[in-house]
């Protein structure tokens, strides 16, 4: 029986190769999306899931609230690890990882390298973490001071087919040798840190600091099996006692008690493991991370693309009962049942479905890697192949037939024999009702994503054209120029010779970001204030072209400035001066902490954003450099003949040091890049959803000219111009769009304002935006129906008669 169902059903795609074609096109192309959209959700939702012990592994982060300001970072400070091991007994173990600050430079022989993820890492890592370690033992290989694991991309790096373990290789800019004691394997690419390098805690004297208000590093606890996640966070208000009360009296001179009181607050949270990626609370973290949201949108996108091609199939199918009615009829009269009959329908739509998901798995793995470079992601078909994905597609197939074929097969096997031999059937047909309301849907769901994905394009266009508040166009950015020694300055003067180079200025800091938030007090008041804090010479106004509010910037006339402080507005607000200038604030962050600086304010900047659009700008303050590392080149002219001179009088300056660069234009673009992807694969998926929906439109209209030949010969033989048949064959569907476009504007409106939110600078939802949208619409559906239009409007009407 089945055998019959499946040769019946080829038979049927053969002889309509036309229909067939747009079928297992639009559905091929709808699945395809689909079965990326998957693996990239798959992906998304994999994160740290390798870990044996993803389920008890929690990241510990730090809330805070001074001065208004609410904090929630993943910084916590070097003792709590051994406190939560020693103190709270639902903690198994702790493990800490700790950034090495800046790209520090690698040498092994002549060789000199600069590299990112560089940490110190406590000697339990490999047994707290499933990192695979491929060479040395995982409890010792970070145990001595000195002790350092490559991955093994590094080893082929530095050694090439060279066997690594016991090789020196000279780190930082004081040439400290580590030994090579573990090759790991590369980290996976669904990790929320990865590594190239991991020093041994023990190396790092920072790191054995008995001081709880010092946070730089992250901490990871593990908990015993079964243990409560709420009882630890409980048992966190313990140490906040024990630990942060006395130092808070010590440093600050304020009590735990006194900070609650004035409505600040002091704790830590846990994070699960697996919700670092997509549910992060916390600031600072390792590496950027993704966003829940985008998961709901994308799955979304997936299920529209799948129901708009389902929707071409069940309409071209009832689109062609009439005839199909026949075959129905004759079915019935020759004792075929009806459960025979839906059977034989939905064979067909399988095979469709089959066929379809086929050439859609064939033109995944074609896609898959220009996929990957515009999602940003490392994904390989070989995800497609695991368990629940396999049984997801499966039961994709089944869907996808299911859905497409049950109005076709239950609607025409509905009609009884007499009817059809009587032609009722083909007169029920011009209600056209069901098709109708599909092809609204269809539009209404295209329209909403063009709606969003427009949306999407402004706000991230508005992001890079916005005034920041500084010129961040023409600046090279040079780092760690502390490789060049005493040769510095040297180096700095001569640049300013060079054609082209307009400013230079040292600075601590490069945005954005500013990497040292810590807490002032302005004199005559205990109130704790939270700002971010940098030094610069004093040519970094001319070099970044901020804007004085008031006041002054740092100048050589004025030898006091190495005592005097620059606020932005927010800062000045903070602290609730109304006439900042000579207002004098104490600070405790130089020596050891426990000496009190007393900086007077001389200037005031405009606020700029040096941070992410989506939250306002928080207060920052500037201090003169004594000695700073990063230098600041604003130029004119070609900017790689600039990178040219640099890179040459780098070589002249330094020892054989690596050279390394950015623009700063460039570093902040980084800021909203996963918007700009985002919006990059909205649109693709959005052009796609709109090419299946005017697929199954141009078919539609195909089979609707065919179906009124006798109309349009009778029409044309009384007169009618190839004009005016085209507007009456065109018109049904633009009324159509027409209606899909009101419920489709109303969506789209509401989500794309819902998702404006999470910015703080933000466009408004244009409502030009949605009207082109609607126009836009109704464009490709004219164009899509007036070739199908002209074609019959121009045809003979003998021909037409003679036809019928």
């Amino acid at each position: 029986m089945f055998k019959n169902y499946f040769k019946v059903a080829v038979r049927n795609i053969l002889k309509h190769k036309f229909f067939s074609a747009i079928n297992i096109l639009g559905m091929t192309t709808g699945i395809a999306a689909s079965l990326l959209i998957i693996l990239y959700i798959t992906d998304e939702l994999s994160y740290d899931t390798f870990h044996a012990n993803a389920d008890r592994i929690y990241q510990v982060g730090l809330h805070g609230k001074l001065g208004g300001q609410d904090i929630r970072t993943s910084n916590t400070c070097p003792p709590i690890a051994a406190a939560m091991v020693a103190e709270i007994p639902e903690v198994q173990a702790a493990t800490r990882v700790t950034p090495r600050f800046g790209r520090p430079p690698v040498k092994y022989e002549d060789k000199v390298f600069t590299e990112d993820k560089v940490f110190f890492a406590d000697s339990n890592f490999f047994e707290f973490f499933s990192f695979h370690l491929k060479e040395g033992d995982i409890k010792n290989a970070l145990k001595e001071p000195n002790t350092l694991v490559l991955t093994e991309e590094m080893v082929k790096k530095y050694f090439g087919n060279e066997p690594a373990i016991g090789k020196i290789l000279a780190i930082g800019d004081d040439k400290t040798a580590f030994k090579v004691t573990g090759i790991a394997e590369n980290p996976p690419s669904n990790s929320h840190f990865g590594f190239n390098i991991l020093l041994s805690s023990e190396s790092n004297k920072d790191l054995k600091t008995g001081i709880w208000l010092n946070n730089f590093m992250y901490t990871y606890c593990m908990l015993q099996p079964n243990a409560s996640v709420e009882a630890v966070n409980k048992k966190y208000e313990n140490l906040v006692e024990k630990y942060i009360g006395p130092e808070l009296e010590k440093f600050m001179g304020t009590t735990l008690a006194q900070m609650k009181a004035s409505g600040g607050a002091f704790g830590y949270f846990s994070t699960k493991i697996t919700d670092i990626h997509l549910r992060n609370t916390a600031q600072d973290s390792m590496e950027p991370g993704g966003n829940v949201m985008y998961i709901y949108f994308f799955g979304g996108i997936g299920v529209f693309i799948i129901f708009i091609a389902c929707i071409n199939f069940m309409n071209l199918s009832t689109a062609r009962s009439a005839g199909r009615a026949k075959e129905v009829g004759l079915r019935k009269t020759l004792g075929s049942l009806r459960g025979q009959m839906i059977g034989q329908f939905l064979a067909e739509s399988m095979l469709y479905s089959l066929v379809a998901v086929g050439l859609a798995l064939a033109a995944c793995y074609f896609l898959l890697p220009a996929f990957n470079l515009l999602s940003g992601k490392l994904m390989y078909m070989s995800a497609l192949a695991r368990p629940q994905v396999l049984v997801g597609i499966a039961a994709l197939i089944v869907f996808v037939g299911l859905v497409a074929g049950s109005y076709p097969a239950f609607y025409l096997t509905s009609f009884s024999a007499v009817e059809v031999l009587k032609g009722k059937v083909r007169a029920g047909m011009k209600t056209k009702g069901v098709r109708s309301f599909l092809v609204v849907c269809q539009f209404a769901l295209s329209i909403f994503l063009i709606i969003f994905t427009l949306v999407v394009y402004q706000q991230i266009q508005y992001m890079q054209e916005k005034n920041l508040g500084i010129d961040k166009n023409n600046i090279l950015v040079l780092r760690s120029t502390s490789r060049l020694g005493t040769n510095k300055e040297a180096f700095k003067n001569a640049l300013a010779q060079q054609t082209g180079v307009v400013k230079l200025s040292y600075t601590t800091n490069t945005f954005p970001g500013v990497n040292n938030t810590t807490i002032f007090k302005s004199a005559g008041s205990e109130q704790d204030h939270i700002m971010g804090v940098y030094a610069a010479d004093q040519d970094q106004q001319d070099v970044i072209r901020f804007e004085m509010k008031e006041g002054r910037y740092f100048s050589r006339e004025f030898p006091s400035d190495s005592s005097a402080i620059i606020l932005n507005e927010a800062a000045a607000r903070e602290f609730g001066f109304t006439q900042p200038i000579g207002e004098e604030i104490l600070f405790n962050g130089d020596g050891d902490g426990t000496t009190t600086t007393h900086l007077r304010v001389i200037g005031v900047v405009k606020n700029f954003n040096f941070e992410s659009f989506k939250s306002d700008v928080r207060p920052i303050s500037i201090r003169l450099a004594k000695d700073a590392n990063n230098l600041m080149i604003r130029y004119e002219g070609n900017p790689t003949a600039l990178v040219a001179t640099v890179e040459k009088l780098w070589k002249e300056h330094s020892n054989n040091e690596p050279f390394e660069y950015t623009f700063l234009d460039e570093n902040f673009d980084e800021l909203f890049r996963a918007e700009q992807r985002m919006g990059n694969l909205f649109s693709i998926f959005s052009g796609l959803a709109i090419f299946i929906a005017s697929l199954g439109l141009f078919a539609l209209a195909a089979f609707t000219s065919e179906q009124r030949t006798k109309e349009i010969g009778i029409r044309k033989a009384m007169g009618a111009t190839v004009f005016s048949l085209t507007i009456l064959l065109s018109k049904e569907f633009t009324k159509l769009v027409l209606i899909a476009f009101v419920p489709a504007a109303i969506g789209g409106w509401y989500v794309s304002n819902q998702w404006l939110q999470s910015f703080t600078y933000r466009i408004p939802v244009d409502p030009m935006v949605v009207i082109l949208s609607g126009l836009g619409a109704i464009l490709v559906a004219w164009l899509t129906v007036s070739y199908q239009s002209i074609k019959a409007a121009r045809s003979n009407p003998v021909e037409s008669l003679r036809y019928e």
